[in-house]
């Protein structure tokens, strides 16, 4: 364990200004890399084989920083193998992104082996391998721009044992503070495939054989549990607030709806993408 001894108390740190800095989507993207905060998400990582960077520990919470690891999962602050250093209290305090800090801030690279990029009108190698259904469950998403509802979505989908999220490029950033506590580290393992063009994604599947039903409701739109999802069969789920898209709509083979009591309008997308989930692995 490469741990300082000494107390860092200045915030113009290289550590410490590229930690801070990474709450900044575009600053992710530009340095290829990710913070998350807390005990929980860093013991995860390292059981996914995700290794961080680097850690900023509060100095005044080391000692229970590491022996929380150590009681919960059975492993300590040295598994990262990498360079930890400790911050003062306040600076710490000033840095974190939790309202109560648990005291460790992990800093990763991108997770390539898991999460992919796809520029349909460049590239579809990555979606036609998608196509066949031996490539297991998968569910779409356009533009949840909600970054916990992406989180949840990335949770349950691991849960429920779908195998690929393909997902809008527009959707909330997957590496979002708000959507790594949602996702409670099932990001870093959950395959997740971002699209530029979602409606000529759903084109792309379909045309290899996959059947993709749009949640959206019409008077043609069918009703879910009245029949089976076949094996290759996928759901697409959209905005919180608009729904799905026409084009995406169109490209799809139909519309599906969730059955309500009384007069209410709608559910919160996580939670319909729960329950399109759970009908697609119980068929």
């Amino acid at each position: 364990m490469q741990n300082s001894s000494e107390i860092i108390t200045s915030r113009q740190n290289q550590y410490v200004s590229l930690a801070a800095s990474l709450l900044d989507r575009k600053r992710r993207r530009s340095e290829g890399l990710f913070r998350f905060d807390g005990v929980k998400l860093y013991c995860e990582a390292i059981l996914r084989g995700v290794r961080p960077e680097f850690l900023l520990v509060d100095a005044a919470q080391a000692d229970a920083v590491d022996a929380k690891a150590r009681s919960l999962y059975g492993f300590g602050l040295d598994a990262a193998s990498c360079r930890i250093l400790q911050l003062s209290h306040d600076l710490f305090g000033k840095i974190s992104d939790e309202n109560a800090p648990e005291g460790m801030i992990c800093v990763a690279k991108y997770i390539d082996k898991f999460h992919k990029i796809a520029t349909i009108n460049s590239s579809t190698e990555e979606l036609n391998a998608l196509a066949d259904p031996a490539a297991g469950k998968i569910l779409l998403c356009e533009s949840l721009r909600d970054p916990g509802n992406v989180g949840t979505v990335i949770r349950t989908a691991y849960a429920f044992g779908i195998d690929w999220l393909v997902l809008s490029n527009d959707c909330a950033d997957l590496y979002n503070p708000k959507t790594l506590r949602g996702a409670m580290g099932t990001l870093f393992s959950q395959k997740i495939l971002l699209v530029d063009d979602l409606a000529a994604a759903v084109q792309l599947l379909q045309s290899k054989g996959r059947k993709i039903y749009a949640a959206a409701l019409d008077e043609q739109a069918r009703q879910l549990g009245s029949f089976a999802f076949g094996k290759g069969d996928c759901a697409v789920i959209g905005n919180e607030g608009h729904g799905l898209s026409e084009q995406v709509i169109r490209a799809c083979c139909e519309n599906v709806y969730i059955p309500m009591a009384g007069d209410a309008e709608s559910l919160n997308a996580s939670v319909a993408a729960a329950v399109l989930m759970w009908e697609m692995c119980r068929s």
